[in-house]
């Protein structure tokens, strides 16, 4: 556990340390291989894919700032996720959360189903019963992501770790919505923290990368050989820039966190929002807990348009300050739809399963003026609320109509959904492909 506090380290990530010419900031090695001193006589970098220089500062910056023995910092972020199932053999089980990252649901129940690579149980960690049911599955590892992408639901993650502890599992934690900054799995108690270091560690939406922090050092050296094996380890120039990200991590993540405190306050007071997810509001049900293991409550926020999904065109189409995209943790806020984008590779009965609605939207707030994006979204908003007035629907009607559908959901079995003509057609976009 390093000694010298977050903003210390991110400011000088990487400062002071070249060794050759006593750079400032550190150099950029591009090579893909290197001179030995002698036959038979190789230096500690020899070859990128196993070992570079400027991979190797951002993977300690990164475990020192989770507080690890050691970071990987690998291609992206699901490479990472994918480096963590390595621990795993065909006769262990993995045990998930119900409502994760679309693609990375995708991976866990693939690779248990199409490549028998371990069993694969799924889990509800919302309910009351959620350890009788981990420990029923006897699990290796256990996976979390809290808060949950896209609904923001709050686990747990000391009292998962102690039950862990008594299964002899490991625990893996998913931190890429909050950033070390804001909540650092280790300390209480997990095994292994991954990241998309695209989102809020790198912070400026221009490369696409992972990161994988083990609390012990032989973890970390078996999963780094296991990176170097299987080709997974990141880039330099990508490293480079996220190494340059995290020396304004901190105070991104302040701009952040003062934003979302107005958006969120703000569809409060939207008649045209059925439901806000946000775990900073004191009526969240995981309030109590992300307050306790987190520094702050982060910067993405989800809501339910309470009108029909016939009216998300208008609703998105309005917006210019808000950009309609995937990804998250950028400078620039983004805004999408989880059921036909993030989430699109979980059918309808997953989506049902993990509480998403038809007109459920996600935000992630970025570092603007604040009064800009208020703006946006009350003409976005204005401009949905036209458009039903239009129709002869009346927004107080829209909002008893999505209320009864929310009790339907709740309440009705998860069951596969027919895919209209027009979702069928989305589907089948050789552009989305990546999605399912």
């Amino acid at each position: 556990m390093s000694s010298r506090h977050s903003a210390t380290i991110t400011a000088r990530a990487g400062i002071a340390q070249d060794p050759a010419y006593g750079s400032v900031t550190p150099p950029l090695y591009l090579t893909s291989t290197y001179e030995l001193k002698a036959f038979k006589q190789p230096g500690k970098y020899d070859y990128s894919r196993s070992n570079n220089p400027t991979r190797d500062l951002l993977g300690d910056a990164l475990a020192e700032l989770e507080g690890g023995a050691k970071g990987l910092v690998t291609s992206t972020g699901m490479s990472a996720c994918v480096l963590a199932l390595q621990l795993l053999t065909p006769a262990d089980t993995l045990v998930i959360p119900h409502d994760c990252y679309g693609g990375s649901y995708r991976l866990f129940v693939n690779l248990a189903n199409r490549k028998q690579a371990f069993k694969v149980v799924i889990v509800n960690f919302q309910q009351d019963n959620w350890a009788e049911l981990v420990r029923d599955a006897k699990p290796k590892m256990i996976w979390l992501e809290t808060p949950s992408n896209p609904l923001l639901q709050i686990t747990d993650i000391k009292a998962v770790c102690d039950l862990a502890k008594s299964l002899s599992a490991l625990v893996v934690v998913d931190n890429t919505f909050l950033s070390p900054v804001l909540q650092q799995p280790l300390a209480l108690g997990a095994d292994i923290v991954v990241h998309s270091t695209t989102k809020y560690l790198n912070g400026h939406s221009d490369i696409v990368g992972g990161a994988l922090i083990t609390k012990d050092q032989a973890t970390g050296d078996e999963l780094k050989w296991w990176a170097n094996c299987l080709g997974l380890t990141g880039g330099a120039f990508d490293s480079h820039l996220v190494l340059r990200g995290i020396r304004t991590l901190l105070p991104r993540m302040k701009a952040h966190l003062e934003n979302t405190a107005f958006v969120v306050d703000f569809l409060q007071q939207q008649k045209l929002v059925a439901k806000t997810y946000y775990p900073g509001l004191k009526d969240h049900p995981g309030h109590a807990i992300a307050k306790a293991q987190q520094n702050g409550f982060g910067a993405m926020v989800s809501f339910d348009l309470a009108a029909d999904e016939a009216y998300l065109p208008v609703f998105f189409n309005a917006l210019q300050c808000f950009t309609l995209a995937q990804s998250l943790g950028g400078i620039e806020s983004l805004i999408c739809h989880p059921g036909t984008m993030t989430h699109a590779s979980m059918d309808a009965a997953a989506q049902k399963a993990a509480g998403m609605g038809p007109t459920l939207i996600r935000l992630s707030v970025g570092i603007e003026d604040s009064r800009d994006l208020l703006a946006d979204l009350a003409q976005a908003f204005a401009a949905v609320e036209q458009a039903m007035k239009a129709d002869g629907v009346q927004p107080a009607q829209a909002i008893a109509t999505s209320a009864q559908a929310e009790v339907q959901a709740t309440t009705a079995l998860p069951a596969v959904a027919p895919a209209t003509q027009s979702s069928e057609e989305f589907r089948l976009n050789p552009a989305l492909a990546a999605f399912w």
